[in-house]
C-alpha cells in the first residue's frame, strides 16, 4: 500500500530547492530566455535553441539544489556572486551580438586580453551609446533593476518561506497540496529535461574535454555538436579554448627559440606561395573539368613555365588543420605534435628572407568562428607573428583582389623590394571558393548560369544548379586572381607555387551536398572530392633561364605522390636553407624523396590504400 505521507514529503522536497531560491530562479530563468531571444542570428531560418526551456530549467534547478544545501548565511552571498557574474556576462554577450553580430567567442576574449586600459576606455566611449542602452541590453538592465527593487523590499519573503522556518512542517493543507503539486511538476520537468538534454550534455562534455584546440574544433564539425545556449557557457568555452591555444603557443614559442639555420644559398630569390580555398581538381578545367573554369592557368601551362602535378592531397579537409601541418616543419607520421616543431616562415626569416603574409581569412576579428580562431591563433599571436613575418596586411576584403591592392601598396611604399638582389617569401592566403559561393566573385564577372547545367546535370534542381554555377564562377574568378599574382612576377627572378588548402564537394556524383563532411568515415569518394587538390609550380622565364635544373626536377616530379604537410621541406630546398629541420625524404624535388610515405588523411585513413581498394 502506498505511503501517501512519504510521497507527499518527497514531492514537497522536490520543490524545496526552488522554494528556497525562488527569486533567483525566476530572474535567472527569465535572463536565459531573454538572452536567447535577443541573440537570434540575423539569418534566414535562425531560431532559438529548440530545447531552451527544458534544459534551462534543468540547469537552474541543479544550481538551486547546490544553493539549497548551503547554510542560509553563506547561501545569500554565493547567490549574490552568481547574480553579479551571470548578469555581467549576459550584458557582455548581448553587447557583443549587438555591436559585432556575434555572441562571445574565443577570439573576442583573446582581443580583450590584448587590450590595455586606454584602448578599453576609448572603445567604451565610442561604442557605449544610447541606442545600446535602450536596445536589447535595456531588457537586461530593466531585469536587474526589478531584481534589486524586489529584493530590497523583501518581497522575496512572500515567494520564499522565511529562512527561519525552512525545516518546519507546513500545517495548512492548501499550501501543503500546492507545494506537492509544484514538486510533482518539478519531477516531471526534470525527467523530461534530463531526457531531452542528455545528448547536448554529452556533446558539451566532449567539447570541453578536448586535449587541444584541434580536437575542440573537430568536435564542432559534428552535425549534433554541443549547443552553448547560455552566455556563461559561451564564456566558459572561450576561456577553455584560449587555454588550449595557449598551451600550443607556448610549445611553438619554445620551438621558435631553438630554430637553427646552418647556411642559406638563397637559391630562389623570390618564392611566392599561393594558398587557395576549397578547390578540388574535379572543378578545374586544367584537370579535365567540363566547364572552362581555369582558362588562364591552362594558358600558363601551355607556355611550358607552369607545371601541373597530378597526384596531390591535403592531410585534412579543414583549413585550420591544414594550416598547422602546412606551416609546421612536422609531417604526419613524425614523433610529437605539429606544435613541437618550428614554423617554416621562422626559418626563412632567420635565413635572411623577408617574409610577407597577405591573408584574407586569418586576421583576428570579433565575429570569428572557432575554425578561424583555431587556424589563425598561431599566426596572430604577437610573439609568433613577429618571429614569422616582416610584413602583414591589416584588413580583410570582400573579394580577393583586395590582397593584390595590399601587395601593390606595399610595393609602392618600398616595404617590399623584388629584384635580383632581394630575398622574398611572399604568402598569399585567399578566400577562394569558401562558402557562400555567391559572395566569392564580382557580379560583373558572372560567367556561368544555372541554365548552363540543365543538360549536363539534369539530376539537379534549379536551385542546386544555381549553387553549382556560383561555385564555378568563384573558381573562374579565383583563376583571374591567381593569374594576376603570377603577372606581378612575370619579369622577375621568381617561382610561384599554388595549392588550395583542401578540396570541396558541390553535388559531386550522387552525393548531393556542398562543402565537406567532417564527421563521416572517409571513403574513396570523400577522399578524392574533399582531400585531392590541384597543385602546380610556375617559374618565370628569368628563373628558368638561370636555373634550368630546378625546372627539370619540377617536371620530373610532377607525377609523384605528394601530401601538402611536407611542402615546407620543398620550400626550404628552393631557398637553399640548410637546417636540421629539413629532410630530403620529404622534399618532392629531391632525389631522396620518399614517394611511398603513407598519405594518412585526418590521421586515420591511408589515401592510397583507398585508391587501390576502389580499383580492385
Amino acid at each position: 500500500m502506498l505511503n501517501l505521507g512519504l510521497i507527499g514529503n518527497i514531492l514537497r522536497w522536490a520543490f524545496e530547492p526552488i522554494r528556497r531560491n525562488a527569486l533567483f530562479f525566476f530572474f535567472m530563468y527569465l535572463l536565459g530566455v531573454v538572452c536567447n531571444w535577443v541573440t537570434i542570428p540575423h539569418t534566414d531560418g535562425a531560431h532559438i535553441y529548440e530545447n531552451l526551456y527544458l534544459e534551462l530549467f534543468l540547469d537552474l534547478y541543479l544550481l538551486c539544489v547546490i544553493l539549497a544545501l548551503l547554510p542560509p548565511s553563506i547561501r545569500k552571498w554565493i547567490r549574490l556572486i552568481f547574480y553579479i557574474v551571470l548578469y555581467a556576462v549576459a550584458i557582455i554577450d548581448v553587447y557583443c551580438f549587438v555591436k559585432f553580430d556575434s555572441t562571445l567567442t574565443p577570439t573576442m576574449l583573446l582581443l580583450v586580453g590584448e587590450t590595455n586600459s586606454n584602448e578599453a576606455k576609448e572603445f567604451l566611449q565610442t561604442h557605449l551609446t544610447a541606442d545600446i542602452i535602450f536596445g536589447p541590453i535595456g531588457w537586461i538592465l530593466l531585469m536587474i533593476a526589478a531584481n534589486v527593487v524586489i529584493g530590497s523590499l523583501k518581497r522575496s519573503e512572500n515567494s520564499e518561506i522565511s529562512e527561519n522556518s525552512e525545516n518546519s512542517e507546513n500545517s495548512e493543507p492548501f499550501k501543503r497540496i500546492a507545494t506537492a503539486i509544484m514538486g510533482l511538476a518539478c519531477i516531471v520537468l526534470l525527467v523530461w529535461g534530463g531526457i531531452t538534454s542528455a545528448h547536448n550534455k554529452e556533446a558539451t562534455w566532449t567539447l570541453m574535454s578536448g586535449k587541444n584546440i584541434g580536437e575542440v574544433e573537430h568536435a564542432l564539425t559534428n552535425k549534433d555538436h554541443a549547443q552553448l545556449y547560455l552566455p556563461i557557457s559561451r564564456l566558459a568555452f572561450s576561456i577553455y579554448a584560449n587555454s588550449l591555444a595557449t598551451q600550443q603557443i607556448n610549445k611553438l614559442i619554445e620551438a621558435a627559440d631553438h630554430v637553427q639555420v646552418d647556411s642559406c644559398q638563397h637559391r630562389s630569390p623570390n618564392i611566392i606561395l599561393i594558398i587557395g580555398e576549397s578547390l578540388g581538381p574535379h572543378h578545374s578545367q586544367q584537370y579535365g573539368y567540363m566547364m572552362p573554369t581555369t582558362p588562364r592557368q591552362i594558358a600558363r601551362e601551355e607556355t611550358g613555365y607552369l607545371t601541373k602535378f597530378s597526384d596531390v592531397v591535403a592531410p585534412w579537409n579543414l583549413t585550420s588543420f591544414v594550416f598547422k601541418y602546412l606551416f609546421s616543419m612536422h609531417v604526419v607520421g613524425q614523433e610529437g605534435e605539429w606544435c613541437d616543431y618550428p614554423l617554416f616562415p621562422e626559418l626563412f626569416r632567420k635565413a635572411g628572407y623577408q617574409v610577407t603574409f597577405l591573408t584574407n581569412q586569418f586576421l583576428p576579428k570579433a565575429k570569428e568562428a572557432v575554425y578561424d580562431f583555431s587556424g589563425g591563433f598561431f599566426l596572430n599571436n604577437p610573439q609568433l607573428s613577429k618571429a614569422q613575418f616582416d610584413l602583414r596586411n591589416k584588413q580583410l576584403h570582400t573579394l580577393d583582389e583586395g590582397l593584390l591592392e595590399d601587395y601593390d601598396q606595399m610595393l609602392n611604399n618600398k616595404q617590399i623590394t623584388v629584384s635580383d638582389s632581394s630575398s622574398n617569401l611572399i604568402i598569399f592566403h585567399l578566400m577562394g571558393q569558401h562558402v557562400a559561393y555567391q559572395l566569392r566573385y564580382p557580379k560583373n564577372q558572372k560567367v556561368f548560369q544555372a541554365k548552363d547545367y540543365r543538360e549536363i546535370r539534369p539530376d539537379l534542381t534549379g536551385n542546386k544548379r544555381k549553387i553549382l554555377a556560383d561555385y564555378d564562377n568563384a573558381v573562374h574568378y579565383n583563376d583571374s586572381i591567381v593569374d594576376q599574382i603570377i603577372e606581378r612576377f612575370a619579369h622577375e627572378d621568381a617561382i610561384v607555387i599554388y595549392m588550395p588548402d583542401h578540396g570541396e564537394e558541390c553535388f559531386e556524383g550522387k552525393r548531393g551536398f556542398i562543402c565537406r563532411n567532417h564527421s563521416a568515415k572517409i571513403d574513396y569518394d570523400m577522399a578524392r572530392f574533399e582531400f585531392a587538390i590541384p597543385f602546380w609550380i610556375w617559374c618565370s622565364p628569368t628563373y628558368v633561364n638561370r636555373r634550368p635544373e630546378i625546372q627539370e626536377s619540377i617536371k620530373q616530379a610532377k607525377d609523384n605522390r605528394l601530401m601538402t604537410d611536407a611542402l615546407a621541406h620543398t620550400l626550404l630546398y628552393l631557398a637553399g636553407i640548410s637546417s636540421p629541420d629539413y629532410h630530403a625524404s620529404y622534399d618532392i624535388l629531391s632525389p631522396q624523396y620518399n614517394e611511398m610515405r603513407p598519405r594518412i588523411l585526418k590521421g586515420t585513413t591511408d589515401y592510397d590504400q583507398l585508391k587501390i581498394s576502389e580499383h580492385e
